[in-house]
């Protein structure tokens, strides 16, 4: 449960720096927006890489961190793209989440 929860804070952290600047930041120089999503990236790193280790000390593979950590993106994005960017979630956004879902139920079968 621990590396769920810092794999969901991370992706949080993570889709912010990446995506803060599509709703009202279009006009801040490039450089300063990298700066800035670097600056929000760090505090990324700072929850992924200890979610990874303790994952992979639990007994889970490299395969199942990062299908699980793909997951997690997809519906954090999914939740920042409806509320902040305002844009609908379709058919297509769904089906997405249902493969990767069920990528995560393959690569953790028969554990």
């Amino acid at each position: 449960m621990p590396t769920i929860l810092l794999l969901v804070a991370s992706n949080i952290f993570m889709t912010i720096a990446w995506y803060w600047h599509l709703k009202g930041g279009m006009e801040k120089p490039l450089l300063l927006v990298i700066l800035i999503s670097w600056g929000i990236a760090l505090f990324e790193y700072c929850l992924a890489v200890p979610a990874n280790r303790i994952g992979f000390a639990a007994g889970w593979s490299g395969g199942q961190l990062k299908v699980t950590q793909e997951a997690i993106a997809l519906l954090v994005f999914g939740i920042f793209m409806v509320t902040v960017l305002g844009e609908p979630v379709g058919w297509r956004h769904v089906g997405a989440l249902v493969c990767l879902v069920g990528a995560v139920a393959f690569l953790f079968a028969g554990k």
